[in-house]
């Protein structure tokens, strides 16, 4: 299976597992990027069965109008039942590195608001460590250079993502090499540098479950 199949593979299954229990009103928070699309595109199938969505993301409220789902302001929702959305690397703990997409923060918040945080990925993204992938750093833009010097004290090399700005107009800093332990303690410590705004650690609120596309099926992790 190409990975794109194994995307839609996860999708499908992240669909099965949430539309029986949605009802009308029913709202899902929706992540951001190629996997979520996908959900997205399938969800859509299905709107007749539940009120609307919440985004991660500009992008992904654009998609989801153009299907005809609702998006609401997380603002103004009292109950969000599941959140779904992509990961850029997954551990065994179901803690993650998002961020990828520049949405972390956006997508922190919606999963930090729902009561089911289901995360869709291929098998390439599950590993045994965090940090393979370079660490996303949301940072208000005039703290960008102290934010730097600040995750080199961390041991890690942060690069910035040139021409990138965020939905809510910060810059990200992807942060290469970074021996990420108990990645709590990591997320925890990089959030308390004065100008970061979030980072793409999503190890204090991990996913509830872990859809994993491979050759031999849709796999289910679970906390």
């Amino acid at each position: 299976m190409t990975q794109d199949q194994l995307k839609q593979a996860v999708a499908q299954a992240a669909v099965d597992l949430i539309v029986p229990q949605l009802n009308d009103r029913s709202i899902v928070g929706v992540g951001t990027g190629s996997t979520a699309n996908f959900f997205i595109d399938l969800l859509a199938k299905h709107k007749g069965f539940f009120d609307g969505a919440v985004a991660s993301s500009d992008s992904t409220a654009e998609r989801l109008k153009q299907h005809g789902i609702p998006v609401y302001d997380l603002n103004n929702v009292h109950d969000l039942e599941f959140y779904v959305d992509g990961a850029d690397e997954a551990n065994g703990h179901l803690e993650l590195i998002k961020g990828g997409g520049a949405a972390l923060t956006r997508e922190k918040i919606v999963a930090a608001v729902a009561r089911t945080f289901i995360c869709i990925a291929d098998a390439s993204k599950l590993v045994e460590r965090l940090g393979t992938f370079p660490l996303p750093v949301e940072v208000i833009p005039m703290a960008r250079s102290h934010v730097a010097r600040e995750l080199v004290k961390l041991g890690g090399d942060p690069v910035y993502r040139e021409g990138v700005v965020t939905d809510n107009g910060n810059v990200i800093l992807d942060v290469h090499n970074l021996m990420i332990g108990f990645a709590p303690d990591v997320e925890a410590q990089i959030n308390n540098i004065v100008g970061v705004v979030s980072n793409g650690l999503f190890a204090a609120r991990p996913a509830d479950v872990l859809l994993l596309g491979t050759k031999d099926g849709v796999q289910t992790l679970k906390r």
